[in-house]
């Protein structure tokens, strides 16, 4: 199929990794959803349809089970909340007319989308029934060309982890092709959740005739002239919640809210990009006799960021506008969110790097607020402070897992803060500590051990041993929750010793998806179980927080699509290093890739990094690549450094492609890779034949 991209205003420059997905598990098709079967499970009998079809009671993936936040999980019309297709069949279709088949059958279904499917003709929408689950397969389920339609009283239906994109015909304001990603016309109870929604012919999302109860949260949405449009009716009956949307390249309805009964808007980035032909009309626009509350959003360089009507109202909380221009305003009353369901504020200044970092497909589906579980076929222990799991803290659970045990055992742990040390023993591998909350923040493991810290016993920890959690077990995992070390520095000047680590792992195959990791000095230990053997480590969709090398160790590390926030010393200075990598000869050490640092530190305060020969062992060659990554302007213009004697010049440090004010141009200080040699320092050179999944 051709789509005419003629128009010049409308090319955009794309970057060579696809956004939200490891270019490990890219490049070989697989998928980070578990099921009891592998993939999506398998066929009990075969079918002439070239889709999968998988028994939901056998091998439904966790995710379907997933449900929606917000409006969409309101109990109205007699529907109770929104979870599409999970009581129905798992389906996985790569063509166009298996997605037409299931998605407009009268039963339930959970979709998954595994391949490009382009529409035919262009423009085509899709008319999808209710109680359906549309998902794509990491970032291979992509809709070329059109998009999907859902029509009076279609209820109950969840659009995610798909690309959608591409049936733009020539005109910028096109008046003439209807060609959406998503319709809804007299819809309730729908989730659109991390999708990336892009280069249509009218609008990414259009929200029309009274569809109600209506949950927008984690997408991309750019590249287009008109965004998202709820209204076009006299009626006053929508309630809608949008929430931690990327919106970016686009002209007008960002969104337009017209005679919306209740419409949420909380932690959306708006960005209009400096230098691009597109130039914003306006941002969020309250219309008619709609009742909007906006909080906690980051408006970037916008045109009229938020305009309302003389009958309408715009109740403002907590939000920045950074380079914006004209009309900006509030009044009238609204409502209470919470009068309807409970919801948690991310800081305002943290929007801009959590959207770039973690909207769009991803390789395993779970967001902040509906977290996957297991395989069904994984053991589960659950842990509560208050007696209503299994064990009260999570090292009791970890003790209760068989020695060697053969399969995943998911260590499932309830809100709350656990102040314990946890270790997981090398004779104990396949474990998940996965946090149950609706944010990782809902679940904290934290401890204050120092290097220096005396033990019971007599001696101190050292650095190794201060760990809050240990994991010396292969195949680990960790979820959805914070894992801290609030050791006290200012408190604790006559220690000697104040490396005070929070997670350290000393295995191969550690996966650590969605979790918050915070301390000062040497936060995140990333090592292997002896210097002869290998310790892989992919971090992605995280937090990593500290001052002075707070990512380090010998394994071969990966931080992925995640947030590297720089902290001021306990005296208030500012002053540090990220990475100390101790990397041997014969192994890759650590890649930043496609991750965002920043903090509330000093301009040109922070080393991206210093070489670690550990023990003085002039053998080691450590290395650290830190690529197409948006750097804040704490790093050093020099950003590498020496360390014990050792010159950094003679180890293995470059960058490639960063942008922010802390990028810089190549030079004998600042080495950056050719493409040549960009190409050979990607994730998958570094996880190898590993395919992290859940």
């Amino acid at each position: 199929m051709s789509v005419n991209r003629s128009k010049a205003r409308h090319r955009r420059r794309r970057t060579a990794v696809a956004a939200g997905v490891p270019l490990a598990l890219g490049a070989a098709g697989v998928m980070a959803y578990g099921t009891a079967f592998g993939v999506f499970g398998e066929d009990a009998s075969p079918k002439a349809s070239a889709a999968t079809v998988a028994n939901a009671s056998a091998a439904a993936p966790a995710w379907a089970a997933d449900v929606a936040d917000g409006f969409a999980s309101v109990d109205a019309k007699g529907q109770k909340g929104t979870y599409g297709g999970r009581d129905g069949r798992t389906v996985t279709v790569k063509t166009l007319a298996d997605l037409e088949k299931y998605a407009t059958a009268e039963e339930p279904y959970v979709i998954v989308v595994a391949a490009t499917i382009d529409m035919n003709p262009v423009g085509k929408e899709i008319k999808v029934k209710s109680d359906k689950t549309i998902v794509g397969r990491g970032t291979s389920g992509q809709i070329v060309g059109g998009g999907f339609f859902l029509g009076t009283g279609v209820h109950n239906v969840i659009i995610r982890n798909l690309t959608i994109r591409d049936s733009y015909q020539g005109v910028w304001n096109d008046k003439d092709h209807d060609f959406d990603a998503v319709q809804m016309d007299g819809a309730h109870h729908v989730w659109i959740d991390h999708n990336d929604l892009r280069h249509m012919a009218d609008g990414l999302i259009d929200v029309r005739k009274d569809s109600t109860n209506v949950t927008v949260s984690w997408n991309r949405l750019s590249d287009n002239n008109k965004t998202f449009g709820i209204g076009w009716t006299e009626n006053v009956l929508t309630d809608i919640t949008i929430h931690h949307n990327w919106i970016r390249e686009t002209e007008q309805r960002n969104p337009s809210t017209d005679n919306a009964a209740h419409a949420h808007l909380y932690n959306n980035y708006l960005e209009d990009v400096a230098g691009t032909a597109v130039k914003s009309s306006y941002g969020n626009y309250s219309r008619g006799r709609t009742k909007m509350v906006l909080e906690n959003s980051y408006f970037q360089g916008m045109n009229n960021p938020v305009t309302k009507d003389a009958t309408a109202a715009v109740v403002q909380r907590g939000n920045t506008f950074s380079g914006t221009s004209g009309r900006n305003e509030s009044g009238g009353t609204a409502f209470d969110p919470k009068s309807f369901y409970g919801y948690t504020l991310d800081r305002t200044a943290d929007v801009p790097a959590l959207l770039k970092a973690g909207t769009g497909p991803r390789t395993s589906i779970g967001t902040a607020n509906a977290v996957s579980t297991a395989s069904t076929r994984a053991a589960t222990l659950t842990v509560a402070k208050d007696g209503s799991g299994q064990y009260r803290t999570v090292q009791a659970a970890v003790d209760a897992v068989p020695a060697n045990n053969p399969s995943r055992v998911v260590i499932q742990v309830k809100p709350g803060t656990y102040r314990e040390t946890v270790k997981v023993p090398s004779n104990k591998p396949h474990v998940t500590i996965q946090g149950t909350g609706g944010s990782r923040k809902d679940t904290v493991i934290v401890f204050n051990n120092a290097s220096g810290t005396p033990k019971p016993g007599g001696g101190t920890y050292g650095t190794g041993g201060s760990a809050t959690v240990a994991v010396e077990a292969d195949d680990f995992q960790a979820r959805n929750l914070s894992i801290n070390n609030d050791f006290d520095e200012g408190r604790n000047q006559s220690l000697n010793g104040h490396q005070a680590v929070a997670l350290r792992t000393a295995a191969d195959k550690v996966f650590l998806d969605g979790i918050i990791t915070d301390g000062d000095q040497d936060t995140l230990l990333l090592d292997t179980a002896a210097k002869d053997k290998l310790g892989r480590v992919y971090v992605t969709n995280s937090y990593i927080s500290g001052n002075v090398d707070f990512v380090f160790g010998r394994a071969t590390a990966v931080i992925d699509q995640s947030v590297i926030t720089l902290k001021k010393r306990w005296d208030g200075s500012s002053a540090g290093y990220i990475v100390a990598p101790s990397t041997t000869a014969d192994r890759k050490g650590i890649l930043i890739n496609r991750t965002v640092v920043n903090g509330d530190v000093s301009a040109g305060s922070f080393f991206l990094g210093r070489n670690w020969h550990a023990g003085g062992d002039a053998a080691l060659r450590p290395q650290a690549t830190v690529r197409n990554s948006t750097l804040s302007a704490a790093i050093k213009s020099t950003p590498w450094s020496d360390m014990g004697g050792f010159s950094w010049k003679n180890d293995r440090f470059a960058e490639y492609k960063n942008t922010g004010p802390g990028s810089g141009a190549a030079s004998g200080n600042r080495p950056q890779l050719t493409d040549a040699q960009a190409g050979g320092q990607e994730v998958a050179d570094w996880l190898g034949t590993w395919n992290p999944t859940a």
